[in-house]
């Protein structure tokens, strides 16, 4: 059994890759751009409990597969022999021949996959899924994220623009949406690190409210409203979105939540949103989404298990529908899922410029995680695999007033 050959299974006998196996076997055009080192027989007893990507992710996780090249190079050049594609009877008869393998080495899923416990999208496992991603290291996510502590999809003014600049036109582009306006008030859920309560405070002069289920962003934040002297517009909690009290907010932004909530829980989300909001009030949500109705909603294994244990992606057309049964009158719509590409781009240099920092940070397999997990999401936003939508919504008030302009805002 040569062990290029069995990888040359997984990943298609047409792949434009060259597979170099510990055996010193060889596959794949000799003058491929990348290739997949397999170091290890421990990458090959994975396949047998996970014959496609999360088996290949987890070899990579752990060094048990090196890639020579560009990742991102190397994942678009795999795109088109998908390796999801491994048939039930391939996919047997490979199982049967690394089975000995296996029985010797039995390697266990790495210990940074996630496994969070309770009821699915119930408060106490939504706060362990949370905690998985976000309370990480804030220095870390300094170095990945750039000064913005930004990790949501950025808005690209040109495709020259810095993170920095994409970010801040993301920002004013959700305030203009919002007409954030001198003493309003604004309730960001999810708010992540901040970014945009201390946008609003900063430059709209909005009292900003945001919470968020990381108990270290939320520290990083109220720290950071306090260096910038924002305190007395500005605020970060520690609570789940459920518990908020406040109500009558003239706007509500969600950034990057809905992905977290889960179908079943979409109506009472959007109803919880609409009540918190007076009449006329508005509310953008920006959320990645599956570019088509599907009836699998789960995302990518890898991604689920390392990345966003429990995320959930729905196809914009059921999110607008959940928006307006829930009382909201859609107003606006657009997709940024190239902008998206460009983020993750920017957030995977930024790694790699760290990359001797952020291994000693955070461990060689959780930098390994981020770095495959943003090439690969980069790549599936270049290829509509998933979109990243932004819809506006208003409350209206009496007899169908909606305070919105005849055209734009």
């Amino acid at each position: 059994m040569r062990v290029a050959d069995v990888f040359a299974g997984v990943i298609g006998e047409d792949a434009p890759v060259r597979v170099i196996g510990y055996d010193g076997s060889k596959s794949g055009p000799d003058d491929a751009e990348v290739a997949l080192r397999v170091e290890s027989p421990r990458a090959l007893a994975r396949l047998v409990s996970a014959p496609g990507s999360l088996g290949l992710a987890r070899a990579y996780v752990t060094g048990e597969i090196e890639v020579e090249g560009d990742l991102f190079v190397a994942l678009s050049a795999l795109a088109d022999v998908t390796l999801h594609s491994v048939s039930r009877a391939e996919a047997a008869r490979m199982v049967r021949r690394l089975l000995p393998l296996w029985l010797k080495h039995r390697p266990s899923p790495p210990d940074l996959e996630a496994r969070p416990r309770g009821r699915l999208h119930s408060k106490r496992r939504d706060s362990q899924a949370i905690s998985h991603h976000y309370d990480v290291s804030n220095t870390f996510y300094e170095w990945v994220l750039g000064p913005s502590m930004t990790y949501t999809c950025a808005v690209y003014p040109s495709a020259t623009s810095t993170l920095e600049e994409a970010q801040a036109t993301k920002y004013e582009l959700v305030a203009n949406k919002l007409d954030l306006q001198p003493g309003m008030r604004l309730l960001d859920v999810g708010c992540g690190w901040g970014g945009m309560v201390m946008h609003a405070a900063a430059e709209h002069g909005v009292k900003a409210l945001g919470v968020t289920l990381s108990r270290e962003q939320a520290a990083w934040a109220q720290a950071a409203i306090e260096r910038r002297g924002l305190g007395d517009l500005a605020e970060v909690r520690h609570l789940d979105y459920r518990d908020v009290p406040e109500t009558n907010f003239d706007a509500v932004s969600s950034i990057g939540l809905t992905e977290h909530i889960g179908k079943s829980q979409l109506s009472s989300y959007f109803g919880f949103l609409h009540g918190k909001l007076r009449a006329e009030g508005r509310l953008l949500n920006h959320c990645i989404t599956q570019p088509r109705t599907t009836s699998n909603r789960k995302v990518d294994p890898f991604i689920g298990r390392y990345v966003f244990p429990d995320g959930q992606l729905e196809s914009p057309g059921l999110l607008m529908t959940e928006m307006n049964d829930a009382g909201f009158e859609i107003r606006h719509e657009e997709n940024l899922r190239e902008h998206y590409a460009l983020t993750l781009h920017a957030w995977g240099a930024n790694l790699e410029a760290h990359w001797d920092e952020a291994v000693a940070e955070v461990g060689l397999g959780r930098a390994r995680v981020w770095r495959l997990y943003m090439a690969a999401c980069a790549l599936g936003f270049e290829r509509d695999n998933i979109q990243l939508h932004q819809m506006l919504g208003v409350k209206l008030g009496a007899q169908g007033w909606s305070g919105m302009p005849l055209r734009g805002w």
